[in-house]
Order: C-alpha cells, then sequence, then structure tokens
C-alpha cells in the first residue's frame, strides 16, 4: 500500500492537479492521498488572521483566493458541481472573518480552510480521471490535543479511527496539517505539518511506502541553483537526511516523517512536474554509504565569541551563557570552547523559522560574565555523509582546498555524519562549487 502526499505545488493550478490525478490513477496501490492548500493559499490565509488588516486589504485577499480557486473549478468538466460546494466553503470562509474571539483556535480554524477548498476540488478532478475517489475529513482521523498551531498528535486514537474511517480497498483523498482535539475544535500541526499528516496516516493504515511529491526531482547534493553540477541522490538515509534538512539542504526534515520511521515505512521523494525521474528514497540503511553524500549552505550566519578569565577552570560559566541565551529565546547551533573562550553561532537568516534577534540587551545581559564579540555576514558549509569522525584523509584534504579561504570555526566529531565551518559569506559559494568538484565530482 501507498500513501501519496502533493504539496501545494503540486496542486496549485489545474494542470498541475490534472498531473497528480494521472500519478494516482497510475498505479492502483495508491489508495491514500494527502494534498496540501494550493499553492499561495496558507500564505494568504495567514495574512487574514492579521488583527490589524484593514477592510480592503481583506477583501483584496479573499478575492485573491476565490479567483485562485475558481481559475481550477472553470477548467473543470462539471464546474457547476465543484463551484458549489468551492462556494459553501468560502461562505464559510467570510463567516468565519466575522467572529470576534481571535484566538489561537480561531486561527487554527482560519488555516484549515485551504486544504478544505484544495480537497474538494481535488476529488472531482480524480473522478473525471477515471479515479473513484472518496473524500475524507482529516478531522475525523487525525486526532490531537488541545495546543493550537501546533497540536501534538495521539497514536493511539489515530490508528483506531483509521481503521473505522479508512476502507482501504478504495481511493481516499484526505487533507494534510489539519487535525482535530476530542472537544471536535479544528488544530494544526505547525510546520511541516502536511509531511507530518501523511506519516500519521501512513503509520496507521500500515502503509509499505509513503510519497511525498513535490516540485523538485528528490534531495539533491547540493543546491543545483548555486553548484549546476549539483544532481539528485538516489537514496539517502534518516540520519543525513536529517543532518541536510538542519544544515540548510531543501530537504524534507526527518521530525516531520518519525511516524514513518519508528514504523519502518520507506520515504520516496518525487517531483509531480517530472514523475518519470526517480526521485530520492529515504531509508533506515542504504546499500552504499559514502563518506560524503551531500553538502549544504546556510547564509546569513552569526559568530558570537565570549572571553573570560573567570572560565578558567570554574565550572557553571557556560550555564550562565546559555540561561541568559535561553531566556531570551535564542537557539544556539555550534558551540566550541577553548579554556577561556566560547564560541557560538546563531542563525540570523531572515527566513529562517528559528531566527534569533541579537538585541542590545541580550549583548549587555552577557557582557556581565563575558567580553562580548559579534561578527556577521558569515555562512555556514557542512559536508554530510557517513562515518565522517571515524574516517581518515577528510580533513587533510579539505584544508589544503580551503587554503586561499579564511576558516572562522570548524565543527567536527560531535556526529558521525557532518563536518561544518563557517567562512566570510562573500566567498561561500565559490567555496561550496569548489568543494563539490573536489569531494563529490
Amino acid at each position: 500500500m501507498i500513501v501519496s502526499k502533493f504539496g501545494g505545488t503540486s496542486v496549485g493550478s489545474f494542470e498541475a492537479m490534472q498531473r497528480c490525478a494521472s500519478i494516482i490513477h497510475s498505479d492502483t496501490n495508491r489508495k491514500l492521498i494527502i494534498i496540501s492548500a494550493t499553492s499561495g493559499t496558507t500564505n494568504d490565509l495567514v495574512a487574514l488572521g492579521d488583527p490589524d488588516l484593514f477592510a480592503n486589504e481583506r477583501e483584496n485577499i479573499l478575492f485573491r483566493i476565490e479567483q485562485r480557486h475558481l481559475e481550477i473549478i472553470d477548467k473543470c468538466q462539471n464546474k457547476e458541481t465543484v463551484k458549489a460546494v468551492f462556494e459553501r466553503d468560502f461562505a464559510s470562509l467570510r463567516e468565519h472573518m466575522d467572529y470576534s474571539g481571535r484566538d489561537k483556535r480561531w486561527q487554527d480554524k482560519l488555516m484549515s480552510f485551504g486544504e478544505i477548498m484544495s480537497t474538494h476540488i481535488f476529488v472531482e478532478i480524480l473522478k473525471e480521471n477515471g479515479v473513484d475517489a472518496v473524500w475524507l475529513d482529516a478531522r475525523e482521523v487525525i486526532r490531537t490535543d488541545s495546543q493550537f498551531s501546533k497540536a501534538v498528535p495521539d497514536r493511539i486514537a489515530i490508528r483506531k479511527l483509521a481503521e473505522e474511517q479508512i476502507d482501504k480497498s478504495k481511493v481516499t483523498l484526505t487533507q494534510g496539517f489539519i487535525g482535530s482535539d476530542k472537544l471536535g475544535n479544528t488544530t494544526t500541526l505547525g510546520r511541516g505539518g502536511s509531511d507530518f499528516s501523511a506519516s500519521l496516516f501512513a503509520e496507521a493504515v500500515d502503509a509499505d511506502t509513503l510519497e511525498i511529491w513535490t516540485d523538485v526531482a528528490g534531495v539533491y547534493t547540493t543546491d543545483p541553483r548555486v553548484v549546476p553540477d549539483a544532481h539528485p541522490i538516489s537514496e539517502i538515509t534518516f540520519s543525513e537526511a536529517a543532518e541536510l534538512s538542519v544544515f540548510g539542504g531543501k530537504v524534507l526534515h526527518p521530525a516531520t516523517l518519525k511516524p514513518a520511521i519508528r514504523s519502518n515505512i520507506d520515504v520516496h521523494v518525487l517531483s509531480s512536474a517530472e514523475p518519470d525521474k526517480q526521485g530520492t528514497w529515504i531509508l533506515t540503511e542504504t546499500k552504499e554509504k559514502p563518506s560524503i553524500r551531500a553538502m549544504s549552505l546556510r547564509k546569513e550566519q552569526t559568530l558570537l565569541t565570549l572571553n573570560s578569565l573567570e572560565m578558567l577552570g570554574q565550572s557553571g560559566f557556560l550555564a550562565h551563557i546559555f540561561k541568559v541565551l535561553a531566556d531570551h529565546g535564542i537557539s544556539v547551533d555550534l558551540v566550541t570552547t577553548s579554556e577561556v573562550s566560547v564560541a557560538l553561532t546563531l542563525d540570523t537568516a531572515f527566513k529562517a523559522s528559528n531566527k534569533v534577534e541579537l538585541s542590545d540587551d541580550v549583548i549587555a545581559e552577557l557582557s556581565k560574565y563575558a567580553h562580548v564579540k559579534v561578527e556577521r555576514n558569515l555562512a555556514l558549509i557542512a559536508l554530510i555523509g557517513n562515518d565522517l569522525s571515524a574516517t581518515a584523509g577528510i580533513s587533510g584534504p579539505l584544508f589544503n582546498a580551503m587554503e586561499h579561504h579564511n576558516i572562522r570555526l570548524i565543527c567536527h566529531g560531535a556526529s558521525n555524519h557532518n563536518l561544518c565551518f563557517l567562512t566570510e559569506e562573500s566567498e561561500s559559494e565559490e567555496i561550496l562549487r569548489m568543494l563539490h568538484k573536489k569531494f563529490i565530482n
């Protein structure tokens, strides 16, 4: 049995939905289909949740959502039926916007409309393509607690509800990202929620394979926009994928795939635009385990160096430093220490999910314990592979290749799957191309 999840770009237009319908029709083992909101809709719903939104801005966003879906519906064979269902959903969205109590529960219900609307349209497109699919409200299966916007799923309840609600002999279409608590309130699973939903569904129905259909043909050795020689990887372990995603690679985060991992379900990443390409398998174990399988680049990094003689032979110094950072909600990536210094990297990228603000207040508080130095405009390059901490012949060639570039910090040995370092952001793309050519090509 195959569970297939299609992302927003895969269902962003009538033509894209047609391609996905053809993919589903081509293999009768694809029995459970999970899809996201059409591309752009979730961002629009987030914007609608802004309490300071002016009425004219609200109407512009609602108009954009409506037109995006009507453009798809107008190309359907049975468009009047589909349009009637959409108009009912859209009226519910407008009604929801009129509620005055805009708490997190209201916000989660707002965010659910994107998936509800897209699946109501897509189920009809599936039928037009010869797939007799049934529509399922994911909230009838994905049971969670009441932590709105980042709800925690109940594995036991989900399995029981899946057995009751899902007929494995039929093709079932449902939504990613959304669930419900025991009181029937709509909840959402947070960032990466659609992949997480797909993984929960796959575990609940004992699937053999979980397919993740995206707009790229699998996981690449590095960012092909920076390195034209980058190529798709045929298979990668969950551990490698975890490291690659953490260090900026455009990879599914294995945290969202945890249900599939614990149930030993293979994950296949594919492109809905190029379904004939082999894509990338994410597996517990791979046949080949190269020392370096992939590389990633993450810009807009900040290096924070704290120097104090009080560190010398004293216990508790680092505890004070990390408590200050924790109190300000600052997440630390890499750490290196000497007798009297500690260096920390912070991800200050504009789009980072764990973006940090190194304010004057934070620096002033840290300055009570040490002299503080802040360096910006750095980039983090990570080499991802296997047994790197126990493999001879990696560090020497790396340092030789970097003889004309300055390495500001290096982390090696904490993980068997990565070796990473900081360098000047202005040189980072040139360095990535050079290292990719040397170690991968």
